[in-house]
């Protein structure tokens, strides 16, 4: 297969995948290269996502590192087969990569979870909300690609709307619902949006109410999606040097821990719904 200029996050993630399954078995790439019969540069490419690999290589490979978990080795070689080329793809060499994959992750997703604390996020922004949260980038976007951000925020919520809904869990505290984005009528609507959302039976919002105690208040936003196994899921976490994918199993580990406890610090959805509709009603 020819090699990749810019592999996606997917087709990276198989290729970790792969690497992790070699080093468990304690194997060097020159000896994973020897039962494939290529080279050790062959396996650094597949590994970094570089180069693509077929399904019976894949089992090839998976059956030489002793490899018996049947469910992971059939979930890595659907990535190694998937040719998808999702509504993404338009926006290739027009937005930043990690919209992108993004919007890939979420496509092939199983669950998608969220936790906000100062913004709506982005699934159930409205357009003219999301608008508002791009044009308070500094420096500022030209006109042309604000309208591509937007676009593309608006498309992914095809995961939400359309025929075959993934199921989406989020948390969202009461400050990111008070703080006007835009202005009091893009309020307004973003509540009633997110009003008409919350009665979906595939979303359940819950907030995260000002009259807690003890919330600290040192939380970033985070999103987990969900694998085809727990051990595929993709995670991300704000930081100040910006967000990228998270999917070592630890890291997992502490992001599904942070939402059982942002969970148990949000009231019930009938008491949030209840709450965002009290607010809509002061705007």
């Amino acid at each position: 297969m020819p090699a990749r200029r810019h592999p996606t996050a997917r087709q990276m993630r198989l290729g970790i995948e792969l690497r992790r399954l070699r080093e468990a078995a304690g194997l060097k790439a020159t000896e994973a290269a020897n039962l494939l019969g290529t080279t050790s540069v062959q396996i650094s490419q597949i590994e970094s996502g570089i180069a693509g690999v077929s399904e019976q290589r894949v089992r090839r490979l998976a059956a030489n590192y002793a490899c018996e978990e049947a469910e992971l080795i059939d979930a890595l070689s659907a990535m190694a087969t998937d040719r998808t080329r999702g509504w993404w793809e338009e926006y290739r060499g027009q937005l930043p990569t990690p919209f992108l994959d993004l919007a890939e992750l979420e496509h092939h997703s199983t669950y998608r979870s969220d936790a906000e604390f100062m913004i709506i996020p982005g699934l159930l922004q409205t357009e003219d909300y999301a608008r508002a949260v791009f044009s308070s980038r500094v420096p500022g976007l030209p006109e042309e690609e604000l309208d591509l951000r937007v676009r593309h925020r608006m498309q992914r919520k095809i995961i939400l709307l359309g025929s075959a809904p993934t199921a989406y869990q989020v948390v969202i505290h009461e400050a990111a619902l008070r703080i006007r984005v835009g202005d009091r009528a893009t309020s307004r609507a973003q509540l009633a949006w997110l009003l008409e959302l919350s009665e979906a039976d595939h979303i359940t919002v819950r907030v995260i109410p000002f009259e807690l105690d003890g919330f600290g208040g040192n939380w970033n936003a985070m999103m987990l999606a969900g694998g085809a196994l727990p051990r595929l899921d993709t995670g991300t976490r704000d930081a100040p040097d910006g967000v990228g994918f998270i999917d070592s199993e630890a890291q997992l580990h502490v992001l599904r821990t942070l939402f059982r406890k942002l969970e148990g610090m949000s009231i019930d959805a009938t008491h949030s719904r209840d709450l965002i509709h009290a607010l809509s009603r002061e705007l």
